[in-house]
């Protein structure tokens, strides 16, 4: 891509930028790219260090007033033009449904940015206009100036090569939140700030340090936008709504959240055991399971409800402020789960209390952080142990990785059939 850069809006006019791509010969791009410059106003050119990319080249020059090259080759590179790319505008508590309807018609663009256009609405990126997605209108984003990456925006900002390779690799987009991995990145705020550019329906960036205390609570920092740590998050067709600053919500854990949503049967009646917000209880309700949701931790337990309704599964969610064990020991004889979901990472101490109401031929989900050395036979020895005591049979287990945890450790499922 060509960068053209000046200091005077002189120096970008369209008969500097002409005479340049005539003297570079572009390869017949010059007439079109020459009425795009003629299309912006001069106001649109009056920053200095304004660039115009203009082909594939990775070339760099800076254009005096008489139209002569002044400072050779440069192989940087950080911004482009883009002609007749398509967006749709939708509301912004719609954008996050709207985004994964987007992806199902496999029309998103990825590769560039939602943001903002007017108080109330935001643009989303798209490859063809939808054909099922309702949006408010469809755009053209023709002279659309974007940045793809979140290194090509702090690199904008004047970051170091080594500034860049200490700068966050991961974050998740929750709702109106940024939840992101800031490990030890220079300049958190400016990270923060990149991000909110590059996500324009967000509105608070959060710096995520770890989980801390029984109730796995997490310790965020707002590193950027106004603060707001509420937030109401979709996937998969299932709403969350949550407060970062007191629970808990794993990105990483999306694929498994959805799962539970397709393994279940009709009518399943299911023991959800830690239900935080109702992270696995909601897609199995939604599917068609009788759920009973536990929740111990009082702030965790109101979004549990709050969600429950929601998601319009009231009908189908029977929901418990206790220890998961409480509630076990109060139940009559007679009640029995077919499929029993355990998603603590110290799920293997309740085995005992969770076998003793899982119907014969019932399924066990036991989550548990596992030293990747010890995968699969920890998990797998310790359902089978907890078994073996409870005078009950392990009929087939699996072992699956959801996720690393840390450095040498994996999140892990075990997923049991026990008779």
């Amino acid at each position: 891509m060509l960068k053209i850069a000046g200091t005077t809006a002189a120096d970008r006019s369209p008969a500097v930028v002409a005479d340049v791509l005539q003297r570079l010969d572009v390869g017949g791009r010059v007439d079109p790219l020459v009425g795009l410059c003629e299309s912006f106003a001069d106001s649109r050119w009056s920053h200095s260090s304004t660039r115009l990319y203009v082909t594939k080249e990775h070339y760099s020059f800076a254009v005096s007033e008489t139209g002569k090259l002044t400072n050779g080759i440069s192989r940087e590179v950080t911004e482009s033009v883009v002609m007749d790319e398509l967006a749709v505008i939708v509301e912004k508590p719609r954008a996050d449904a709207a985004i994964g309807a987007l992806r199902v018609e496999g029309i998103y663009d990825d590769s560039r940015s939602v943001y903002e256009c007017g108080n109330e609405t935001v643009a989303i990126p798209v490859t063809a206009p939808p054909e099922e997605t309702p949006v408010e209108e469809v755009i053209e984003e023709t002279g659309q100036r974007r940045v793809r990456t979140l290194g090509d925006h702090l690199q904008a900002r004047g970051w170091s090569e080594a500034e860049l390779d200490r700068a966050p690799g991961s974050w998740a987009v929750l709702g109106t939140v940024i939840l992101v991995d800031i490990g030890d990145s220079p300049r958190p705020t400016e990270v923060g700030e990149a991000l909110l550019e590059m996500h324009g329906n967000a509105d608070t960036v959060l710096a995520r340090k770890g989980i801390t205390g029984q109730h796995r609570e997490p310790d965020v920092e707002v590193i950027a936008g106004v603060g707001d740590t509420e937030t109401v998050h979709t996937e998969h067709g299932t709403t969350y709504a949550m407060d970062l600053r007191e629970v808990m919500f794993s990105p990483g854990n999306k694929a498994e959240r959805a799962l539970m949503g397709e393994v279940i049967g009709p009518d399943e009646q299911v023991l959800d055991m830690f239900a935080g917000i109702g992270y696995f209880t909601l897609p199995m309700a939604r599917a068609g399971a009788h759920v009973t949701a536990v929740e111990r931790s009082s702030s965790t337990f109101s979004y549990l409800v709050e969600n429950v309704v929601r998601n319009g599964v009231q009908d189908s969610v029977e929901t418990y402020r206790a220890d998961c064990r409480d509630v076990i020991a109060e139940s009559g004889p007679e009640v029995r789960y077919d499929r029993i979901v355990m998603g603590h990472y110290d799920a293997h101490e309740y085995l005992d209390s969770a076998l003793t109401v899982l119907e014969s031929g019932g399924t066990l989900h036991m989550h548990e952080a596992t030293p990747t050395e010890l995968v699969p036979d920890r998990p797998q020895r310790r359902v089978e142990d907890a078994a073996e005591q409870a005078g009950r049979t392990v009929t087939s287990v699996e072992v699956r990785t959801v996720k690393g945890y840390s450095e040498g450790v994996s999140h892990v499922v075990a997923d049991a059939v026990v008779r």
